[in-house]
């Protein structure tokens, strides 16, 4: 089988250290795809966008990993190309600014190749076309560098299939009040499929050709890694979609699952390696978490914690904007019904009281962060947990793990990462009981 071959660019990675993760300097940009394709056993060749200081190693490091050939395809200058990773949202490209990137002349080396997968970047992709045959067939993993679906029309007629994630700014631009949205406009570029990777609510693959859609589910872990794994999903996905899209859909979700859960190459290949033991039946029968980006916002989220302006409160902030980076609806009771000052009248501390728990009412689940104890947040996971409603308690510091606290909670961790994964959890069944 001829090698799928990858257009895009190479970045180091620099993630700083933060307690629980190591400090850690790869090679990332398509390298990540390249990784799930040399673990899958999917054979490959790169064409690359980088500073001309990377070259060499990237050459070396991919052929080491499976690469067959690598071709040299643009040079970036006024920017070392360097990502400076800080958490799970928090992507710094250095003097992104100051980018230019000059595509090289590569003569006839990538007229051979027929399967494309292009990451589009800081490149001009009618230039890159250029320098393929009229046969190609284009499939696209649109990130960051693409706010505008029209700089593919070059392609119309050639086009496979198009990837998307929730967090880019052309699906916030375009889709995310609808998915609806978007569907002409990949229709418009004669795509087979649309895939629509929504984190920790898994996917949604549309088939428009067969007018289809297969929801595959996420699997939750610990995640200690959540640079490319959408990249290992979509390379993966197209590498196998000659057996089918839909199989070739879940064996990349798969991959992209073991990719989140290391940074360790080998350590990755051996876990793809077996779950490419599995049948795509076995998998399917895994399960998992499906809960679709637009539906999160129909169940409202009350935020137990001392919300006070007057707290020092950073794991708080720190949550609320994880909740709200996927699409869910926090509702702040100390926002919408007022900050009370102290030694506030009786009278109104019980009309204030009646309103926060009205509003407590209104929501499906609790999300809370007890920092020191506060007796309100307490007191609020109490009526929450004795209405059946589900809480989901961060517990950063470690001030409250006992029996009614951890007993009490649907999810308890002082680990924000598996707090969410237990919002997702919680959600996902509200979502799916009511679907």
């Amino acid at each position: 089988m001829a090698p799928l071959l990858l257009v895009g660019e190479i970045i180091v990675d620099f993630t700083t250290a933060r307690p629980g993760v190591e400090c850690k300097l790869r090679l990332g940009g398509i390298v990540h795809a390249a990784r799930g394709l040399w673990a899958s056993g999917i054979d490959y060749a790169v064409a690359a966008v980088c500073p001309r200081y990377v070259v060499d190693q990237a050459k070396r490091y991919l052929s080491a990993h499976g690469c067959l050939e690598f071709v040299w395809l643009g040079e970036v200058t006024g920017s070392p190309g360097v990502m400076v990773i800080g958490d799970d949202q928090g992507y710094e490209d250095l003097l992104r600014g100051e980018k230019a990137v000059t595509i090289l002349d590569v003569g006839n080396s990538l007229a051979a190749y027929h399967e494309v997968l292009i990451f589009p970047g800081s490149f001009d992709l009618a230039q890159v076309r250029s320098a393929f045959s009229d046969d190609a067939r284009f499939s696209f993993d649109i990130a960051y560098d693409t706010a505008d679906p029209s700089v593919l029309k070059v392609f119309s007629g050639n086009v496979k299939g198009i990837a998307i994630s929730t967090s880019s700014p052309l699906f916030m631009r375009v889709g995310s009040e609808t998915v609806d949205a978007m569907l002409p406009l990949i229709e418009d570029l004669g795509a087979e499929v649309f895939l629509l990777k929504e984190n920790r609510g898994g996917s949604r693959l549309f088939n428009l050709s067969k007018g289809s859609v297969d929801a595959i589910p996420a699997q939750l872990s610990v995640t200690v890694n959540s640079v490319g794994v959408g990249d290992v999903y979509t390379a993966v996905m197209v590498g196998l979609s000659r057996a089918g899209w839909g199989d070739a859909a879940w064996r990349g979700a798969s991959a992209a699952t073991a990719y989140s859960q290391t940074t360790y190459p080998d350590d990755f290949r051996r876990d793809v390696e077996r779950s490419l033991k599995l049948s795509v039946d076995e998998l399917r029968n895994l399960g998992g978490t499906i809960l679709p980006w637009h539906a999160r916002p129909l169940f409202p989220i009350y935020l137990a914690a001392p919300d006070f302006s007057y707290t020092d409160k950073p794991e708080v902030d720190r949550a609320v904007d994880a909740l709200k980076y996927h699409n869910f609806n926090v509702r702040r009771p100390i926002e919408e019904n007022g900050e009370l000052p102290l030694g506030s009248p009786d009278a109104v501390l019980r009309q204030t009281f009646a309103k926060d728990l009205g509003i407590l009412g209104e929501c499906e689940v609790v999300f809370a962060v007890p920092l020191d104890r506060d007796p309100g947040t307490l007191v609020e996971m109490g009526f929450a947990m004795a209405r059946q409603q589900p809480v989901i308690t961060f517990d950063p510091r470690r001030e409250n793990n006992n029996t009614m606290v951890a007993g009490g909670s649907a999810r308890y961790s002082d680990n924000l990462d598996q707090c969410l994964n237990g919002i997702f959890d919680a959600v996902s069944k509200l979502w799916m009981a009511k679907s």
